[in-house]
């Protein structure tokens, strides 16, 4: 390896300033040390320099590249060693770094030392280009008294009323209660003993994560004291803040959201992360389904999200109303938003983060600003039992409008195109139910009111109207239509509610609440 060009600079320990002792004992070890030795007393004499420069105002101007070869090397944090102690001295030749450390030059450089900000990577020095915001501060000093600059006023001593000096030098009273603290941590005890440990230990495997460990003789009293007051003080903070309304407790913790225009009261608890939970308002982006902590963190994000409708394909548009594919395996983010959201209004809902076996189906309504939420429902990719539902949701602000009826019609819609009998996964939800229940027996009649036969199957209905024979049986019962007679299930026709059926139809003329099928543009998925 090639040898090193040695600099001589004035400042450094070879300026002939060094006492006799120490000039023999390096006159000795330089008769002995090998090559190897000689890059070692060139850092050790260039940090030396450095830091007498740095003591008397001067600062290292930049590296130029033909002197890359003899810049020292950085430690492993990427600083560039600045003491000796930050030099490797695991040489053999230790007896030289000694007398090194011996060198009273070296020890006014370390003094130095100490007030010199280390030097950060990709970092020279301090931008001292940089001022005190405060007026008439020349940014000189610290208010800890560890610094010998600042550029902040959190720093600054003339803003506190104090001097530079008045912060280096502490009071009498900081001085006392420093040893006062020293005195009491005195009694620290050095580490538990075993039957400490097992006591620990049988208090954890007892209660675990429900209670908080032993504390007792892990630290000093005065430590210890700290702690129990700041735990006293952090609840009584949290108490305020509850009985403010801004921390609600218990099974519902969200008390409300801010969804796009709307703000929303929640009815059910959602596992939301738990800084989030224990807010009694969330802020949802409407579009990609983000939450927030608050207004203003809404707002902005408003002015830079690019969402304007959900992603994934767009499988069917009639009018104003959109109703969009997610694949829960690419779109993973935006479906979990989705289910915790909808988790906020229905009591059976499990599934919160495992979405990529699912396909979601988005409702949207749109308008000049985008396609807002109205509502989705989510379906298995391969379902063993052919549910053509696993969860489904109107928004709170769209319910009682037809839209329920709307997604319930459109899963049945694919099931028709995917040429399968569909039913929806249970258990239903109060206002699941009752939709569903709505829904079917508009289906039968409608179907009877058309029916110009004389014998009704079960089968043909199924087979028409894609709803599972069980499904159909349940509402034909709830509907007095279904009667045993001689050993045989016969379907009664009412007319008394067909009639009724056709006269709210008419009453409600076209409203567009309706899936219309040739709108859909959509092909079953293969495979997952």
């Amino acid at each position: 390896m090639p040898r090193r060009r040695q600099r001589h600079v004035a400042g450094s320990g070879s300026d002939g300033t060094e006492d006799s002792d120490s000039s023999a004992e390096r006159e000795q070890t330089n008769s002995s040390e090998s090559d190897g030795n000689m890059p070692k007393r060139q850092r050790l004499t260039r940090a030396s320099t450095r830091l007498s420069q740095s003591s008397q105002g001067h600062f290292p101007a930049p590296a130029r590249a033909g002197d890359h070869d003899e810049s020292p090397p950085l430690t492993p944090t990427g600083n560039a060693p600045s003491s000796e102690s930050e030099l490797d001295i695991s040489s053999p030749n230790a007896s030289h770094d000694e007398s090194q450390a011996k060198d009273p030059t070296n020890r006014d450089s370390d003094k130095d030392l100490s007030h010199r900000p280390k030097r950060r990577r990709c970092h020279e020095t301090y931008n001292f280009n940089m001022k005190c915001p405060t007026p008439g501060c020349n940014s000189l000093g610290h208010l800890t008294g560890k610094h010998e600059r600042h550029f902040a006023v959190s720093g600054c001593p003339l803003y506190h009323n104090l001097s530079a000096d008045e912060c280096k030098t502490p009071t009498s009273k900081q001085s006392k209660y420093k040893e006062q603290v020293a005195e009491m941590r005195k009694g620290r005890n050095s580490g538990l003993q075993k039957e400490q440990k097992e006591k620990h230990m049988e208090h954890r495997q007892t209660h675990g994560n429900t209670r908080e460990p032993l504390l007792e003789n892990i630290t000093s009293e005065y430590d210890l004291e700290l702690f129990r007051k700041a735990q006293a003080r952090a609840s009584e903070d949290l108490e305020k803040l509850r009985i403010q309304g801004q921390i609600t407790e218990g099974s519902n913790m969200i008390k409300t959201i801010l969804f796009g225009r709307y703000e929303l009261d929640t009815w059910y608890h959602s596992p939301y992360p738990e800084e989030y939970a224990r807010l009694g308002r969330l802020y949802v982006c409407e579009f990609c389904l983000k939450y927030m902590k608050s207004q203003t963190i809404l707002r902005r994000h408003m002015a830079k999200c690019v969402w304007k409708h959900p992603p994934g394909d767009e499988v069917y548009r009639k009018g104003a109303i959109s109703v969009f594919e997610v694949d829960g395996k690419k779109n993973k983010i935006y479906c979990q938003n989705l289910c915790l959201l909808a988790k906020l209004f229905l009591d059976h809902k499990t599934l919160y983060y495992d979405v990529e076996p699912f396909l979601f189906y988005v409702m949207t309504e749109a308008d000049n600003t985008g396609c807002h939420l109205v509502g989705y429902f989510s379906k298995e990719k391969n379902s063993f039992l052919n549910y053509n539902v696993s969860c489904i949701l109107t928004m709170p602000q769209y319910m009682r409008q037809g839209f329920g009826k709307m997604l319930i019609d459109f899963s049945y819609l694919l099931s028709k195109v995917e040429e399968k009998v569909g039913s929806p996964e249970r258990p239903l939800s109060d206002l699941g139910l009752i939709s569903y229940r709505s829904y079917w027996k508009e289906v039968l009649l409608r179907y009877m009111y058309n029916f110009q036969g004389k014998e009704i199957s079960i089968k043909e209905i199924s087979q028409e109207t894609a709803v599972n024979p069980v499904d159909i049986v349940s509402t034909l019962q709830s509907l007095q239509m279904l009667k045993y007679w001689k050993g045989k299930h016969l379907v009664l026709k009412r007319q008394d509610l067909i009639d009724e059926w056709k006269a709210k139809e008419t009453k409600r003329g076209n409203n567009n609440k309706t899936i219309d099928p040739t709108s859909l543009k959509w092909t079953p998925p293969k495979g997952t």
